[in-house]
């Protein structure tokens, strides 16, 4: 049976710590477990640890550990930054500057490759700078892809995401669908507040990842209906919620 052309989704968060790399991760092994060939791309990372083979990013071998294609992490995460800070920042500090011309090139070469999924993922929220006058969000534009937003369910979080969600849709992106991924154990009124968030983002709600002591991507990816990989796969018709 012949595939579909590749379906690529550019993955954000509310806010750094909302669990971006966890969920991306997670899709991309479910969609693996459904017979997926799965690829994934951090166009920049910073805090990078030195080793033999030079500067590695957790989140990106993470991805690369999650994907079922095999490709060189050069090809996952281009640019590698060592200090754990702002990406622009880190990137002057080594007398580099980023933009989304270059960035847009590393995509897009990922973007031609074999593969049925395809995840870019982003760097803290929305609106990371890249420089003076670019930012992550300038990336996904010119890319042209819908974005999965990444809500980190904490105290706070309703106007993140809403904010979030605002802003895709002011920048002419199609928001394919969120996660609800509760990095708070014992956030309170968690049900209340993700039904707020449920009425209010303009989008479906594509998977509920709970909070379980000692999870592994591996093991959220059950939580991850095959539903919704299939409407992220372009295989089943949207619906109002697919989680």
């Amino acid at each position: 049976m012949k595939r579909k052309a590749m379906k690529t989704y550019f993955v954000t968060g509310t806010d750094t710590d909302a669990g971006k790399t966890f969920v991306s991760a997670t899709l991309l092994h479910k969609a693996g477990q459904m017979g997926y060939k799965t690829l994934a791309h951090k166009p920049v990372a910073a805090g990078c640890e030195q080793t033999d083979e030079g500067l590695r990013n957790s989140d990106a071998t993470t991805l690369m550990a999650a994907m079922n294609e095999e490709l060189d992490y050069e090809l996952v995460n281009p640019i590698a930054l060592e200090p754990p800070i702002a990406p622009h920042i880190a990137a002057a500090e080594k007398g580099m500057q980023l933009s989304v011309s270059r960035l847009n090139g590393f995509a897009r070469g990922m973007m031609m490759a074999k593969g049925d999924l395809l995840l870019i993922e982003g760097a803290g929220g929305w609106r990371v700078p890249l420089g003076p006058r670019e930012t992550l969000a300038d990336l996904a534009i010119s890319l042209k892809q819908p974005v999965i937003l990444v809500v980190g369910m904490k105290l706070g979080c309703i106007s993140h995401a809403l904010l979030t969600a605002e802003a895709i849709k002011r920048d002419g992106l199609e928001l394919a669908g969120w996660v609800a991924n509760q990095i708070d154990p014992d956030m309170n009124r968690y049900k209340e507040n993700l039904a707020t968030l449920h009425q209010m983002i303009p989008a479906p709600l594509l998977a509920e990842i709970p909070n379980i002591e000692g999870s592994s991507w591996e093991q959220a990816a059950d939580h991850f209906p095959e539903g919704a990989v299939k409407y992220l796969l372009g295989e089943e018709q949207g619906s109002e919620e697919q989680a």
